[in-house]
């Protein structure tokens, strides 16, 4: 057997825990696990659907284009009574409420009850997620554990019940995180040129073309889902950094490329045609042709928002019959006593138009608030105000999509007041931290993990992405809940297997250093699902 001649730093090092061979799924989780959760996590989803049915603002969007679609093959909205054609939204939402409609009518609660199965899909392959990163002798607990967090996870089963993309693009997510552990973990990502297979070479080529595909997908659906493909490109070229290894990195980054552009490509090519401009995805601000968009009232909001709540008393107000009311501000709005006096004369001139909207001019006075701001405090601006933002999508009830307040201060008054409300909220907070607590030991706990690494890597881009938003909204990070589960999957795992029966704490497998090449690839573990 000859001597490798080409191993690399990663090669001679101890494999890594996420270095085991692929498993194969048939009997991962017993089925009467299984079929307990899901019947279990499928009443859930209904509570919520038959309790808690949710319509967002975005749903009429959603609905108007689905219905246009359907019935009139255009993708647009009806514009000053003439149906127009819009890129506003990604087409991925409405083109599932379109299949929705034409098999069961346009009725919220089927397509409630389809999101409802289709979380439960995400259930089962956050499962998979899990075990994927596990040690062989764990693996069947924690994606049972994995299974029943997912499944009983009120924050995504909520989500089930609203008509809005959440559930959908955390599903195809899920896929694509999925498809991106199976890469990581398999032992062949370290292998050589020389020593790599054309069948083998295929089969990488394969599963990174189809993970493109299908973060293609996701993007039609919600479009910051290439975020995924970013972090994952960060790894590869963490993992692959040495000249020899660029190959590999050109292979998988260029091959995810050209599959996400080929998803894209008809809907674009639409908006070429339909409207005559370039838009892979869709406008930032969600505008129609025509439409004026007050970014710099956005920009001045962008200096002191960094709460949910915050959404309801500035940018949310906007065009609406209610005025933008000075004292319903938090004071960190107004730098001093006369910047106040200046914004409410400027909310004064707002309040008085009719009908109420943000003129060019208008919007120029809150762009200038906006920049003396932030070239006074920069480090509040560009870094307190995203950190801050970012705690607050995290940590948080979750209860946006309940008719609860989510206030729990003061905590005496409040369960007074309304002691269903505070312990609602205090129970689904106090879960919400659990679970990312969870989650952070389980990340400490693989952080050797090649896939651990890209989750870290994604959760930053996602939330530091999501913070530059005109919004600050929980849901935001919800697509991440998948990867949150899995790691709190490992960690519970941890905890109650932690000793084996003679007082030991379990060790996960000793791998042997690899001192020499295998006989053939063909007896490499295969990448299988």
């Amino acid at each position: 057997m000859a001597e490798r001649a080409d191993l690399t730093a990663t090669d001679l090092s101890p494999a890594p825990l996420s270095a085991t061979p692929p498993i194969r799924t048939p009997g991962l989780i017993p089925y009467a696990h299984l079929i307990a959760a899901l019947l279990v996590g499928f009443a859930l989803r209904l509570f919520f659907i038959l309790k808690f049915p949710f319509r967002a603002g975005d749903t009429q969007f959603y609905e108007e284009l689905a219905l246009n679609w359907l019935h009139h093959g255009v993708y647009g909205l009806v514009i000053h009574g003439r149906l127009i054609p819009v890129d506003m939204r990604v087409p991925g939402y409405p083109a599932f409420l379109a299949v929705v409609y034409s098999i069961f009518g346009q009725k919220d609660v089927a397509v409630m009850i389809v999101q409802a199965v289709i979380d439960l899909l995400t259930c089962v392959i956050t499962a998979h997620i899990a075990a994927r990163i596990a040690p062989a002798q764990k693996r069947r607990l924690v994606a049972i554990i994995a299974l029943w967090l997912a499944a009983l996870c009120p924050f995504t089963a909520d989500y089930a019940a609203a008509v809005l993309t959440e559930t959908l693009a955390t599903f195809l997510g899920a896929i694509v995180i999925w498809m991106f552990v199976i890469i990581l973990n398999h032992p062949d990502v370290h292998i050589s040129r020389a020593l790599l297979e054309r069948k083998i070479l295929l089969k990488y080529v394969a599963w990174f073309f189809i993970a493109g595909v299908v973060a293609g997908l996701a993007t039609l659906v919600r479009p910051e889902s290439p975020l995924l493909l970013i972090a994952m490109g960060l790894v590869l070229c963490g993992v692959w950094w040495h000249e020899k290894d660029w190959w590999k990195v050109l292979l998988g980054l260029g091959w995810l490329a050209a599959s996400l552009l080929l998803t894209l490509t008809p809907w674009a090519l639409r908006n070429v045609v339909t409207l005559k401009h370039v838009q892979y995805l869709a406008p930032r601000y969600a505008q129609t042709g025509g439409d004026y968009i007050p970014v710099g009232f956005y920009k001045w909001t962008d200096t002191w928002m960094i709460r949910f709540g915050d959404s309801y008393l500035a940018p949310w107000q906007l065009g609406w019959r209610r005025p933008i009311l000075i004292d319903t501000l938090p004071a960190s709005a107004f730098d001093s006593a006369e910047e106040r006096t200046r914004i409410a004369a400027l909310l004064a001139l707002y309040n008085s138009s009719t009908p109420r909207h943000i003129t060019p001019p208008l919007d120029d006075q809150f762009a200038a608030i906006a920049r003396d701001r932030a070239r006074r405090h920069p480090l509040r601006t560009y870094l307190a105000i995203p950190i801050e933002r970012a705690f607050f999508m995290w940590f948080t009830p979750r209860i946006e999509l309940l008719p609860y307040s989510g206030d729990l201060w003061p905590p005496a008054q409040k369960h007074h007041d309304n002691p269903e409300d505070f312990d609602t909220t205090a129970i689904f907070g106090l879960i919400n931290i659990i679970l990312i607590a969870l989650a952070a030991m389980g990340a400490w706990r693989y952080r050797a993990s090649l896939a651990v690494k890209f989750f870290l890597i994604y959760l930053i881009i996602r939330t530091a992405f999501m913070t530059q938003l005109q919004t600050v909204e929980p849901r935001y990070v919800l697509e991440c809940f998948p990867i949150i589960l899995a790691l709190a999957a490992l960690a519970l795992a941890r905890i109650l297997n932690a000793r084996g029966p003679a007082g030991r704490e379990l060790q996960p497998p000793r791998w042997p250093e690899l001192k020499s090449a295998r006989p053939k690839q063909d007896a490499s573990p295969p990448l299988v699902i």
